[in-house]
């Protein structure tokens, strides 16, 4: 059986590269049309381009050529010449659509990413993070000392555990944990979520201090205070004691050594019970398939430093920290559960 590549027109091949090389102009689009909250204005009815310009102070000309663009590649549909309305992607940018991608097109488009993708040849060549160029620190160093870009990546990743975390829980059974610990959690979307399936189960949610802070009104307003602690704390120092410790997204931020340092915290807090660790996270398939987690990957090479693992990358991984990889979960989303015993 052949396993060459499908044979692709010249004219489509062309088409392909030039989609692929054109596609930060369409992301820049994407950040105005975000940033100028088009979506929430269009949520009722459609409007003109002339409306939109007067309600957000945009030019009315450059304003349509964006939206004439996002519109050829689906996002908006000009109904009329030069009047705008949704499609079911331009829905899904609205503030209160339901798994709204708002937040994460925030993030991702954002100007620190074009800077730092700028920089991606420094990667290549040197294996070093694009973002520590850019900034001269750390990229986790760096979001505390800028609050509003700090904000947008938070506000992002609670947006995509929105999207990941029922998924999670109608594919895995969290039945026996007593003490849960969410670590690097965030604002507490995954954790908050377990608790309120689980009510017999108590949380911990730790990360650095100044995410903590942004939380704990979070888990008050949720009523969760009595059940679920929230500390502050380094991750590659030390966490706290439990019989179960989850991470969504986080042993990805880290190369294979850093990543099996937070994983012997976890062994060590455990003490000597057979407790598990809970990863939600791409699990890469071999070959060409097409998948998320082949892109993130390369934003996991350019902005902390880490990467996206097979599962057998996974489980030597595992191997390393004093654990076995028991068994990969796929969910309906793009993350899947991927569970290990203490050995």
């Amino acid at each position: 059986m052949s396993t060459s590549a499908p044979v692709m027109p010249p004219e489509a091949a062309a088409q392909l590269l030039t989609q692929i090389a054109t596609g930060h102009i369409v992301a820049s689009a994407l950040q105005v049309a975000v940033r100028l909250g088009i979506a929430d204005r269009l949520a009722v009815h459609s409007r003109t381009v002339a409306e939109l310009a007067s309600q957000t102070g945009a030019n009315e000309d450059a304003l349509y050529r964006v939206l004439r663009a996002l519109a050829s590649v689906g996002v908006f549909e000009e109904t009329m010449p030069r009047r705008f309305g949704l499609t079911a992607a331009g829905e899904m940018l609205r503030t209160d659509a339901p798994g709204s991608m708002r937040d994460m097109a925030l993030w991702i488009s954002s100007p620190f990413h074009f800077n730092v993708y700028a920089e991606l040849m420094h990667s290549v060549m040197t294996g070093q993070p694009a973002a520590e160029k850019v900034t001269g620190m750390p990229v986790f160093e760096y979001f505390p000392r800028n609050p509003e870009l700090s904000e947008i990546f938070n506000n992002a990743m609670t947006a995509f555990s929105k999207s990941v975390v029922p998924a999670a829980l109608a594919a895995y059974d969290f039945t026996g944990i007593e003490r849960l610990v969410d670590v690097a959690g965030g604002h507490g979307a995954v954790l908050t979520a377990i608790l309120q399936r689980y009510p017999a189960m108590q949380g911990v949610l730790f990360d650095l201090e100044h995410v903590i802070a942004g939380a704990k009104p979070r888990l008050a307003a949720l009523g969760l205070e009595g059940r679920c602690a929230a500390e502050a704390g380094d991750f590659f120092a030390a966490v706290p004691a439990g019989d179960a410790y989850i991470m969504k997204h986080i042993i990805h931020d880290w190369d294979d050594q850093r990543a099996t340092r937070i994983l012997r915290n976890i062994r060590t807090a455990m003490g000597n019970t057979r407790g598990r660790v809970i990863l939600l996270e791409s699990v890469l398939p071999q070959g060409n398939a097409p998948d998320f987690g082949k892109i993130i990957d390369l934003e996991m090479l350019a902005m902390p430093g880490g990467r996206e693992r097979t599962a057998e990358e996974f489980e030597a991984l595992f191997a390393e920290a004093g654990f076995n990889l028991t068994r990969i979960v796929p969910t309906g989303s793009p993350l899947s559960v991927i569970e290990a015993r203490a050995e």
